[in-house]
């Protein structure tokens, strides 16, 4: 039997205060509640202090609205945005101002999806903490690798992508496969005992790991925290071509070089043959330009040393110097023999005074 309703007649009935104070009273004994629906409208303005969002179920057409102060939804990893699915905890609360039910909310978890992004994001960022994101610890990738290591799955699109797209740049590029799983339980597993095959083989100078898009679940092998750390430590170049351009597994952040796709990791682990050759050619042609410029150069300064006159008739400084010798040598004949002159007279002075 339902409780009997409260005593209200035409002649005696309630205020609205009273009737939306006893629904106030009633909804708040309720008290806290866990409630799991889908975020549709999200309202968080820079400068205030409280949030609001609707939160809806996700098999009826039922909606309630929810209050909470903005840092919760901005402290979400990841984001909260319309269609995020939720578990919310707090306390329903009526207004009776204005009449409306709405949910007071502490705490807000993700669930599906989100969960697994949430997850993803704290191991991002402590693997960032220590310093496995950091691009010093960027090994270079060979100019033209000896081997390319390759770990993907079997005849799938990805391997395809790589090896076709490399060898249509580089012909002679030599590749080693080892196909694994790509998802799954035992993809952890099987990448990193590939990895560490290649790793130890002494012919690979870089290592792929390539598999082509697929939902967060399928993606979620290579953002594995063993994984990524087993990347971070091996001692060859590893390049990461997971997913396709928005998808960013942790292995992105940790590998070498990140690759949008598979087809840009084949264009990018080998130089283009055509590229270099025409790069050769240019080379070429510049040493041959600047060899004939210096050439020419010399040649000029060459015909304007020939041109001076003391190298157009080096004789004529020798004459010119010769004639001079001789009028000093003249000179100097003249001189002495008025001397000896001058002095014999003087001998002869002396020997008639003495005589």
């Amino acid at each position: 039997m339902t409780a009997p309703g409260p005593q209200t007649t035409a002649e005696q009935p309630w205020p609205v205060r009273t009737v939306t104070r006893k629904i106030a009273d009633w909804i708040n004994r309720l008290g806290a509640v866990w409630v799991e629906g889908q975020v549709t409208q999200v309202s968080a303005r820079p400068g205030t202090a409280t949030a609001f969002l609707t939160l809806r179920d996700t098999s009826a057409d039922v909606s309630i609205s929810v209050t909470c102060s903005t840092q919760l939804v901005r402290g979400m990893e990841p984001p909260l945005t319309d269609g995020s699915r939720v578990v919310v905890h707090g306390k329903p609360s009526y207004y009776t101002g204005r009449g409306t039910l709405s949910l007071r909310v502490d705490e807000i978890r993700a669930v599906g999806i989100g969960e697994l992004l949430a997850r993803i994001e704290r191991l991002r960022r402590l693997l960032a903490a220590e310093g496995l994101f950091d691009p010093r610890r960027k090994r270079p990738l060979p100019f033209l690798p000896r081997t390319i290591g390759l770990i993907t799955g079997r005849a799938s699109a990805a391997e395809r992508d790589v090896l076709t797209n490399a060898r249509g740049r580089w012909p002679g590029a030599h590749f080693r496969v080892i196909n694994v799983a790509v998802q799954g339980t035992t993809a952890v597993p099987q990448v990193m005992t590939a990895l560490k095959t290649l790793d130890a083989d002494p012919d690979v100078d870089v290592i792929v790991i390539a598999r082509g898009g697929g939902s967060v679940e399928d993606l979620l092998p290579f953002s594995d925290e063993t994984l990524c750390r087993a990347v971070s430590a091996c001692g060859t170049p590893v390049i990461s071509a997971i997913g396709h351009e928005p998808d960013t597994p942790l292995l992105d952040h940790v590998a070498d070089l990140r690759c949008s796709t598979p087809t840009d990791a084949g264009k990018r682990v080998v130089p283009d043959v055509a590229e270099e050759t025409q790069r050769i050619r240019q080379l070429r042609d510049r040493t041959r330009r600047a060899l004939h410029g210096w050439v020419d150069r010399e040649r000029r300064l060459l015909d304007a040393l020939r041109s001076r006159p003391v190298l157009a008739d080096p004789l004529t400084p020798l004459r010119r110097r010769s004639d001079e010798v001789n009028a000093l040598r003249d000179r100097g004949r003249r001189e002495i023999k008025s001397l000896v002159g001058t002095e014999e007279r003087a001998q002869s002075a002396i020997r008639a005074r003495l005589t």
